[in-house]
């Protein structure tokens, strides 16, 4: 015996009739719940290994750091392809893996044996950088700060205190890239005469004062009968603290910093400046996270730039560029 669907539908019209409202109700809010985008998501199986190296050749890093991190992927499997690339201070290797591998599972695999080799490489190495390409594409939303009244390292201070904080706390949001402007740097200035006087070198003020921000896992103890993890912590709240810090001499005794030189809190040298009509400011640009939509998260950050008026001083002003 046969079902025909349509003698039914037409026997018993209540539930067909019930039935196509639900899937069109259904339907309708899906609708209005699907992301805007230019792409669509692409897990595409590629995983990237920076090491930066100041002041290295492209043929140091070459011998002493690419042949060795691309030995150390290359015996992983699937494998699709391994390729290099070497500048000024950087080295970069891209592994792809076979399409339908495991992302998360090719990282940790990558990650592991860059670990294995790390003694192999050079100590003055910045620590590999190791992450999954990312094919979400560049920034999506760009904003330039400007003020009639406030330097460019007073702007650069409110984008890295203030604004980027704020933005980054939308969902959707993978980073906030500010562009031009200056870091914030607590420079020495050690005087020569007073090294000598006290019987010191450069290196040695250097390394005592590395030691002084330091942030490592100690041990453990046991308080109240449960084991916790003990860290030793050493690092400035103020700038105060590192011109008083006590630089021990060879003698045994101490001196504070700021007897053997100059301690301020400042920016850094410039390395990039941006212009916008002619006149220096600080724009920052805003780049999502994996699986987010374009739309979503563009709609979020300018419901946040529109509230940061209230945080930033009066003079302060936020331009839409891109």
């Amino acid at each position: 015996m046969s079902f025909h669907l349509s003698v039914w539908s037409i026997k018993k019209p209540v539930p067909t009739l019930v039935l196509f409202l639900v899937l069109s109700i259904v339907g309708f809010f899906s609708f209005l719940g699907l992301g805007i985008d230019n792409n669509p998501n692409i897990d595409v199986p590629a995983i990237t290994i920076t090491v930066n190296q100041a002041g290295a050749s492209p043929t140091e890093l070459e011998t002493e750091v690419t042949k060795t991190i691309e030995d150390a992927v290359a015996g992983l499997g699937n494998i699709d392809d391994l390729t290099s690339v070497v500048s000024e201070g950087t080295s970069q290797t891209t592994v792809t893996f076979v399409l339908g591998t495991d992302t998360e599972q090719a990282t940790n695999d990558v990650r592991n044996a860059v670990s294995q080799v790390r003694s192999q490489l050079p100590d003055d190495i910045l620590e590999p950088i190791v992450r999954k390409l990312d094919f979400v594409g560049g920034s999506i939303i760009t904003y330039a700060v400007q003020s009639p009244d406030r330097s460019v390292e007073e702007l650069s201070d409110l984008v890295d205190r203030v604004i980027a904080k704020e933005i980054l706390s939308v969902e959707g949001v993978g980073t906030v890239d500010r562009i031009g402007g200056v870091d914030r740097e607590i420079r020495v200035d050690l005087s020569s005469e007073r090294l000598q006087a006290y019987n010191l070198t450069t290196t040695e003020v250097n390394n005592q004062i590395a030691n002084f921000n330091l942030n490592l896992p100690s041990g453990r103890s046991e308080i109240g009968g449960i084991e916790q993890n003990v860290r030793a912590v050493g690092s400035a709240k103020t700038v105060e603290e590192i011109q008083n810090y006590g630089i021990t001499l060879p003698t045994g005794a101490t001196v504070a910093l700021k007897e053997l030189g100059t301690v301020t809190d400042g920016f850094g040298e410039a390395r990039q400046t941006a212009y916008l009509n002619g006149k220096p400011v600080v724009a920052f640009s805003v780049r999502r996270s994996t699986g987010s939509t374009l739309v979503t998260v563009e709609q979020g950050v300018r419901q946040v730039v529109e509230q940061l008026p209230a945080l930033l001083p009066q003079d302060v002003t936020l331009d839409l560029i891109f």
